[in-house]
């Protein structure tokens, strides 16, 4: 079979270092399946954490519709370090500087912040165990009764669980590189306390207005940065009463400022983009499909 995506452009790009690669099929019929996702992700000059394939709005008053696909194939419904290279990319040339933006989890406002800046507005945490989703009913949602060996001899206990689109587990630790999260990061990933997996992060509480971050992504493994991870971080440790609500969030590869807005209970993100290269869907990009 021949994929109907060679021909067609794409941008190499990231945020804080989150890989993003961006394919806008706007105006056109076309679709992704997961196993072309899976082969876009296999070639050097495509690879990525996040895929964000934009098509047309379906929704009147917004700007257009992206799926997100993850590295093996399944699909998430919120990347807000992704939301913010598609904002870079279809304001691009424009005088426009916001946009609204629909996924399967709902619509996502962006507001350009300067050339390379965007802030999105990652909707309201959900909280119920149900909502996250938890396979069982928890007493307390920000200390889960939860006890994880790692393979390292440490221990992790008392996530606090959250859904920013997604759903996130955060252990908050001393030392975010103590805990073999290459190793472990999977396992928790999958574990029976997640029906839908998680997005696994370790969490060091620096000050009251600074966290560092460590951050397994379900479906994509270990990443430089997770947009939605960051916000989740952020409610998670102002809950714990570790931080404000307006907080600094470092994980590998960069700062991103989240904003907990009390008005709200909006979750607002601050955070760069950059362009690493422009191309065009070749054969050899897509043979695992072809």
């Amino acid at each position: 079979m021949t994929s109907a995506l060679i021909g067609r452009p794409f941008l190499k790009m990231n945020g804080a270092g989150n890989k993003i690669t961006v394919l806008d099929l706007r105006g056109t019929t076309f679709a992704v399946s997961p196993d072309e996702a899976r082969a876009i992700a296999a070639h050097a000059a495509t690879d990525f954490d996040q895929l964000m394939v934009i098509f047309d709005p379906m929704t009147d008053g917004t700007d257009g519709f992206m799926r997100i696909f993850n590295t093996d194939g399944s699909e998430s419904s919120a990347c807000g370090n992704g939301t913010r290279c598609v904002s870079w990319h279809m304001l691009e040339g424009s005088s426009r500087d916001r946009l609204t933006l629909e996924t399967a989890s709902g619509l996502l406002e962006s507001r350009r912040e300067g050339p390379w800046s965007f802030t999105v507005d990652m909707g309201a945490p959900r909280f119920e165990w149900q909502q996250i989703p938890l396979s069982r009913p928890v007493a307390n949602i920000d200390a889960v009764d939860f006890r994880f060996e790692t393979s390292n001899g440490k221990v992790l206990a008392e996530p606090a669980c959250v859904n920013m689109g997604n759903p996130h587990a955060i252990f908050f630790v001393e030392d975010v590189e103590a805990y073999a999260l290459d190793v472990n990061g999977p396992i928790l990933e999958h574990d029976a306390l997640f029906p839908e997996r998680a997005n696994i992060s370790l969490v060091h509480v620096q000050s009251d207005d600074h966290i560092i971050q460590k951050v397994w992504e379900r479906g994509a493994g270990l990443t430089l940065a997770c947009g939605s991870g960051a916000c989740a971080a952020a409610v998670a440790s102002a809950r714990r009463g570790y931080t404000g609500r307006k907080l600094r969030v470092t994980p590998p590869g960069g700062d991103l400022f989240i904003d907990w807005r009390e008005s709200d209970d909006h979750v607002l993100m601050t955070g760069p983009v950059a362009l690493e290269h422009r191309g065009i869907f070749t054969a050899d990009m897509l043979q695992d499909i072809v």
